[in-house]
């Protein structure tokens, strides 16, 4: 069991300074379980919490982790550069409360993105050493061949990496489509393999991290869930 005061709850979840969250409570912003309060300093049970914001419902998460179906055109960046970063997609308080990518896809690479703000987690997705497979449909410019899928089975040699990296797996989608599978997530890791096998990508789509696949998540592009207890089992290593 864990109780903080109501603006400490508001400022936990992103809405603002505790100044600012304390002026919403004031002003009979905010309700729970359908009972407006008015007291900042009331100490609140977190755990199960629901609550409202200008009649808006939110649920206390302590860390938030998050899937989006990422779109094109988007980065993953806090300080995007040449396109929106992916952050403008959530709601504003993600940003207030240090969510963050969990590695980067490509501004044109569409798919399954995680998010959070819990540091530790984010660090652990993002280690080599976990050795989490991650599943990638591409699109290539030339057709698909069993030469092309056998050299990305074997390995193939990227500038400045020491050792050849080879896919885990490796199968033909359509004439021009393969599904890869990697665990090392170097940086355009598929890009350079396929372009070091002879071919080129033309799109990029990621469709699963460890065993959460995105078909299952139902979301469309450019739309987002929060992750519960057994999605997150999926993430870890077998």
């Amino acid at each position: 069991m864990s109780k903080l005061t109501l603006d400490r709850i508001l400022q936990s979840q992103g809405f603002g300074s505790r100044k600012w969250c304390s002026e919403l409570i004031a002003a009979g912003e905010v309700s729970i379980a359908g009972k407006t309060i008015t007291d900042n300093r009331v100490a609140i049970e977190t755990s199960g919490l629901v609550f409202k914001i200008f009649d808006e419902s939110w649920v206390y998460h302590r860390h938030v982790y998050i899937a989006l179906n990422k779109p094109a055109d988007f980065e993953c960046s806090r300080k995007a550069s040449h396109h929106p970063g992916v952050l403008t997609i959530l709601p504003e308080q993600f940003t207030r409360r240090d969510v963050q990518p969990v590695g980067r896809l490509d501004h044109d690479t569409t798919g399954l993105l995680l998010m959070s703000d819990d540091g530790p987690f984010i660090h652990a997705q993002s280690s080599p050493k976990r050795h989490i497979p991650k599943v990638y449909a591409a699109t290539t410019h030339d057709p698909v061949t069993p030469e092309l899928v056998a050299k990305l089975l074997a390995g193939v040699k990227l500038h400045d990496e020491p050792a050849p990296l080879a896919a885990v797996t490796c199968r033909l989608l359509a004439p021009h489509r393969l599904e890869i599978v990697l665990e090392q997530g170097k940086y355009h890791q598929v890009k350079r393999m396929l372009a070091a096998a002879g071919n080129h990508c033309v799109a990029l789509r990621r469709s699963q991290i460890g065993g959460l696949k995105l078909d299952a998540l139902g979301l469309a592009e450019g739309e987002w869930c929060y992750l519960d207890d057994a999605q997150l089992v999926l993430l870890k290593p077998d």
